[in-house]
Order: C-alpha cells, then sequence, then structure tokens
C-alpha cells in the first residue's frame, strides 16, 4: 500500500488536491479549492490524500467549522472521500476512514458525521459502503439527503439537519438557482459558465449563489454546499453534469 501524506500551509502549493488533476479548463477553481484549503487549515481541517498521482483521498475538520447545514457539536464532519481507479478494493478506503476515525478518537471527538445521498449521489460518499463500515442512518430529509454517524461516545447526541435544509426547497421560486462553494475545483466553472448557455437555451432564469462563509454555508437550502441546483423552487441535483447543455434535460427529465 501506497503511503499517505497530508496537505498543509507549507506543502500545498506544490502538491495536488487529486481533483481536477488534468483538467485545464478549471484552473482557476482548482486554485480557488486550493485557497480555501489553505484558509480551512487554521480550522482544524485535515486533506489526506496518497503520495501518487491518483483520486485516492479523504477530507474532514471540526463539524461545528464545516460547511454544511447541520448541527453535530463535538464530531469531525466528513466531507469528501473518494477512492478512485485501479486503488479501489485495496484497502485504501478502510485506511483513510481509520486515520479520520483515529483522529476523533485523540481529539476527544464523539464520533464522525457525514451527508450523502438517500440512494446514491453524484459528488458523495457511497452510502452503501459507509453503512457496512459501521455508519448508522440518524435522519432523512424528503429532499433525499442522509446524516449518517459513527459514533465513538453511544451516549452521545445525534448530529441533526438544520431547518434550511427540511423542506427541500430554495427562497427562489423562478428559473434555475445554484447554490455552490470553493469546496470542490468543478463548480464555480461549470455553475459560471457552462449553466449560462444551458440555461439561455432553454429559455430559464439563472441565479448563481456562492457561498461565502461558514455561516452562510450553515444556513444554506441544500446539504450539498458542492453544488446544488434547485429548479423552479425545488432541489434537483447535485450532478454537476446537469450544467452542460448535452445533459441538462436528461439529468432533469430523470428527476421529474
Amino acid at each position: 500500500m501506497e503511503k499517505f501524506i497530508i496537505l498543509d500551509k507549507e506543502n500545498i502549493s506544490s502538491e495536488h488536491i487529486c481533483c481536477a488533476i488534468s483538467d485545464k479548463k478549471c484552473k482557476d477553481s482548482y486554485e480557488a479549492k486550493k485557497d480555501w484549503l489553505t484558509k480551512e487549515f487554521d480550522n482544524g481541517y485535515v486533506f489526506r490524500r496518497i503520495d501518487a498521482r491518483a483520486k485516492v483521498f479523504i477530507e474532514y475538520g471540526p463539524a461545528e467549522k464545516g460547511w454544511v447545514p447541520i448541527t453535530a457539536p463535538n464530531y469531525l464532519l466528513i466531507n469528501c472521500f473518494w477512492v478512485s481507479g485501479r486503488y479501489k478494493k485495496q484497502g485504501y478506503g478502510k485506511a483513510l476512514l481509520k486515520s479520520a476515525l483515529d483522529d476523533a478518537i485523540s481529539q476527544g471527538r464523539d464520533g464522525l458525521v457525514t451527508v450523502v445521498g438517500t440512494k446514491k449521489f453524484h459528488f458523495m460518499s457511497d452510502t452503501k459502503w459507509l453503512l457496512r463500515q459501521g455508519f448508522v442512518e440518524v435522519e432523512k430529509i424528503s429532499s433525499g439527503f442522509s446524516l449518517l454517524v459513527k459514533k465513538i461516545k453511544t451516549n452521545a447526541q445525534d448530529p441533526i439537519f438544520n431547518d434550511s435544509v427540511k423542506d427541500g426547497t430554495c427562497p427562489d421560486k423562478d428559473g434555475i438557482v445554484v447554490y455552490y462553494t470553493n469546496r470542490c475545483p468543478f463548480s464555480e466553472f461549470h455553475a459560471k459558465n457552462s449553466l449560462v448557455e444551458t440555461a439561455k437555451n432553454r429559455n430559464l432564469s439563472l441565479k448563481v449563489i456562492k457561498l461565502e462563509s461558514i455561516e452562510e454555508a450553515q444556513n444554506a437550502p441544500s446539504p450539498a454546499t458542492v453544488f446544488s441546483l434547485f429548479l423552479n423552487g425545488k432541489f434537483m441535483t447535485t450532478d454537476l453534469s446537469v450544467c452542460m447543455d448535452t445533459r441538462f434535460d436528461k439529468v432533469i427529465d430523470q428527476l421529474i
């Protein structure tokens, strides 16, 4: 098994962050993700990845400082968690998860928490795999998201979704509305470029909202603050490919 490295303020400028390694069109968004990470390191955020040019990594940090609309005091919140290609089924996922659990134990945390799709969502962790690793569902909401927990302290309080996500709608009820953060190096490029033409071709109004702070993210109308698209006020998808003219109709038709 390849060794893991942790990114920090000293090495992040020279190390890759797994996503969009060779996607040149997302270069600016890629650098924005690095800037976001650099600031979050001060909040105890961890980015651990394989020491190779591959997409094998986990991101997590204190849930109190998480860019996700949940309340989970004294938990570590797992964000992106990805093992791809030839590294699948080689033990890397379990090793990365154990590293997060070990950190939670050493910090005296109550456990790990993460947001997933009740059914598999794009750009979110594998729900079924996490359940097999001992996570349990403590809440689910109508828009298709579940809150999974792996407790260290069995009597600890269950995390909950914040009220802003409970009804699966956003305040703007007309056309396309997208919420995103720089947690992902793809979101900004596609929301501000691909989706503009897609909406124009369909005579749909478009509003793109970038969540700029922890407070804004914790009060967002969707738990998927990496990227969430609403249509006429209703949550639709976390699938970034919906931004593309060739994919929009297919993705939306499958959801309506």
